[in-house]
């Protein structure tokens, strides 16, 4: 296979393919499945999970906080892909694996990952308030989201599927925590930035990441 972009690492595609075929062989023998059929020939199959693989490296790339990582990427994936892969989805449905399903299975496989406001991943952060007076100890900026037809929020945790249709597009809520450690719902935003900079006007000081990370843990 041929990689268009320079930047994928060719040992991470090849980790993942072989991570996938394994898992799925594994799934076929234990469900009675013929991986043949199911795909139209095994070698139809292959070059779905070098697709997929590469989709999923491509995506990693601009997206996964590596300097958060102690694992040794090409090795984690070979150990762990296939598995995630197949808590997202069934061998049978492997064909419709896109871009939507890549956070799903990075956050099954426990990864850090950059904040971006699209598609939204699962943010929940918090700034110390520099202001003495202030009732609040701590500012929190969180993903929220509401089923759809309701208009009860919620939040968005780590693991949850930011593309499921059931819910509505998830927004950022900007939250003061006071020193028990109870929150207050201050103003909803679209943009991370637009949060912060909000914050940054009723809490002169206060400083919240750049480019926050989104972790399976939050401090």
């Amino acid at each position: 296979m041929i990689f268009k972009n320079d930047a994928l690492d060719p040992a991470a595609v090849f980790a993942c393919a072989v991570s996938l075929r394994d898992a799925c062989k594994q799934a076929a023998k234990l469900n009675n499945l013929n991986i043949s059929d199911l795909f139209q020939g095994v070698d139809q199959f292959y070059r779905e999970a070098m697709r997929i693989a590469a989709l999923f490296e491509e995506w990693a790339c601009s997206r996964v906080a590596f300097d958060e990582m102690c694992d040794v990427w090409p090795y984690l994936l070979e150990d762990r892909f296939g598995a995630a892969c197949l808590q997202r989805m069934s061998v049978e449905d492997l064909s419709g694996f896109d871009a939507e399903d890549c956070p799903v299975v990075a956050m099954k496989l426990l990864l850090p990952m950059l904040y971006q406001d699209a598609p939204r991943l699962p943010l929940d952060v918090k700034a110390i308030n520099p202001v003495p007076s202030s009732p609040f100890t701590h500012w929190r900026i969180q993903s929220i989201r509401c089923l759809s037809g309701d208009d009860s929020f919620e939040p968005m945790i780590y693991g949850d599927d930011p593309s499921d249709p059931e819910y509505e597009p998830s927004i950022l809520a900007l939250y003061g925590v006071n020193a028990e450690g109870l929150v207050e719902h201050i103003k909803d935003f679209d943009r991370y930035a637009d949060a912060v900079a909000f914050a940054g006007r009723l809490a002169p000081g206060v400083e919240f990441p750049e480019q926050p990370v989104v972790k399976a843990q939050q401090d």
